[in-house]
């Protein structure tokens, strides 16, 4: 069989334009290079480095005549438009196989099956699963009652299989097939992750279970107790020589040169970290990288000597999980792994033991409770703390996550079209606030924190990647404001939904 791995055109966010860095889909290589190791014709379509739009890819399509399509979109954001490859898919060939995966599709098993030309949605981590099906479609008679893993249509019925194991060793996984990426495209900004940012990962899942994360559900344990599937967080990693493993290939072969991790955790394990960052030391490349990182292991590392280390291995942009200025905030939202005073502690080594390493926080603005004045102290958290930038993004519930469902139970949702979820738009008011009043809040906070003596400080940093994470950000800041010009200049020019921009080739 033909198999086609697809990320379909889609509109991007002010952040990320096509003159930035469109981050490489780190689920595709890693489900192609199984299929292919397994000797199965796979091919994977990434239209928005290619700048492929709706009519490439529907000749494409056309003419390579593939028997299987799959998509494997995690962010609800782009949900519809993922759907709009099947659609385009069936509507080429009516008998082609269709395929979904990712957290958001995994989470709405029954609305995306009856809904949408769906034949099969992969649940959880996809690699095993996913090869078994092929290996299934393959036979005559196929029993897909036996693939583990998978929920597909049967007499008008909805069927889940039960849950498929976790792969307990990562390192017998095939290196990410990255000769089927278009890898020139990728890392081009010239301040985003520069130079050459390619996307990498050493572990799936979490030790956690906040309320408003769907990827430590993604990668969840899932067992079957008195009839039902539970979850459990999960995390595991690969080796820290495998790992190097595909640092090598990516620096040597592809000429990368700044690594993205987008692990969800990457610092859990304390060993792993310290054998990690003398091994890439020891090779000796000259790499930057980013990291989402956990505060409180960050604490532990540099008591323990190993944080340095990593530091001086090429650390140079750490993302934390700040969300609230408040512990019980925290506490309510299952964020129970650290306190604002680790946070302080955290931020505060950061800054002045290790300068060079870009500061960024996230902050979640508009739970149920939120206030006016609350909001305000996350602005006031963020400055104490002294973040080289802090994010503000409104509370946005996705399917598979505890807060979606209490919304969903409780009527809290005002906006359930899911290309809103862009973590810029409020879906929902709070009990004292409207969305309304959430976004004008998100802009004031904003607008506070980046003012002019903010950006020159920034701009003169003796550190090359924070000098220019502070251009990048002042070119954003630019790209938004001459947008929102426009959009004054000509309030009735046709939008199709909030803030997320159409690319000149979107419909080509």
């Amino acid at each position: 069989m033909k198999v086609f791995l697809i990320r379909g055109p889609r509109y991007y966010w002010p952040f990320i334009n096509e003159y930035d860095n469109f981050l490489l889909p780190q689920s595709l290589v890693c489900l192609a290079a199984v299929l292919k190791k397994s000797g199965i014709d796979v091919r994977i379509i990434d239209c928005s480095p290619l700048k492929m739009g709706w009519n490439s890819l529907k000749n494409l399509l056309k003419e390579e005549k593939p028997d299987i399509v799959g998509i494997g979109d995690s962010e609800s954001l782009y949900s519809h438009e993922a759907v709009r490859v099947l659609e385009l898919a069936k509507e080429i060939n009516p008998k082609v196989i269709t395929v979904a995966g990712g957290a958001h599709f995994s989470n709405l098993i029954q609305e995306s099956l009856r809904n949408f030309p769906i034949d099969f949605i992969v649940r959880g981590e996809g690699e095993r699963t996913l090869l078994e099906l092929i290996k299934e479609l393959e036979k005559t008679g196929p029993d897909l009652r036996k693939v583990k893993g998978i929920a597909f249509r049967e007499d008008n019925q909805i069927i889940e299989t039960p849950p498929q194991p976790l792969i307990e060793n990562l390192d017998e996984l095939p290196l990410p097939a990255y000769e089927l990426m278009p890898m020139q495209e990728y890392g081009k900004s010239r301040f985003l992750f520069s130079p050459g940012g390619i996307t990498i990962h050493h572990s799936r899942g979490c030790t956690n279970s906040c309320k408003f994360c769907v990827w430590w559900v993604q990668m969840a344990e899932r067992k079957v107790e008195n009839g039902k599937v539970s979850i459990h967080p999960r995390w595991r990693t690969k080796s820290a020589e495998h790992t190097i493993e595909e640092i090598k290939l990516l620096y040597g072969k592809y000429k990368k040169r700044f690594l993205i991790f987008v692990d969800d955790s990457w610092n859990i394990n304390p060993n792993w970290n310290e054998e990690f960052a003398e091994r890439l030391l020891k090779e000796n490349m000259k790499l930057g990288w980013f990291a989402f990182m956990r505060a409180d292991l960050i604490l532990r590392d540099e008591k323990a000597g190993i944080f340095k280390k990593l530091v001086d291995s090429g650390l140079s942009h750490i993302s934390i999980g700040v969300e609230r200025a408040d512990n019980t905030d925290l506490k309510d939202m299952g964020k129970n792994c650290y306190s604002q005073e680790m946070i302080k502690e955290c931020m505060y080594i950061l800054k002045h033991k290790y300068p060079q390493v870009f500061r960024q926080a996230t902050f979640i603005i508009g739970i149920r409770n939120e206030t006016r004045d609350s909001i305000l102290n996350q602005l006031q958290f963020a400055k104490e703390i002294a973040a080289d930038y802090p994010a503000f993004h409104p509370m946005t519930p996705v399917p598979g996550t505890e807060s979606w469902r209490e919304a969903k139970q409780k009527g809290w949702l005002e906006i359930e079209d899911f290309r809103y979820y862009d973590w810029i738009t409020p879906v929902m008011s709070s009990k004292y606030l409207s969305r309304q009043e959430i976004e004008d809040l998100v802009y004031l906070a904003n607008r506070k924190f980046i003012s002019f003596p903010w950006i020159i400080k920034g701009l003169f940093s003796p550190f090359r990647v924070k000098r220019n994470m502070y251009i990048w950000w002042l070119l954003v800041v630019l790209r938004i404001f001459i947008d929102s010009v426009k959009r004054f200049i000509n309030p009735f020019k046709a939008r199709e939904y909030t803030r997320l921009i159409r690319p000149s080739w979107y419909d080509n």
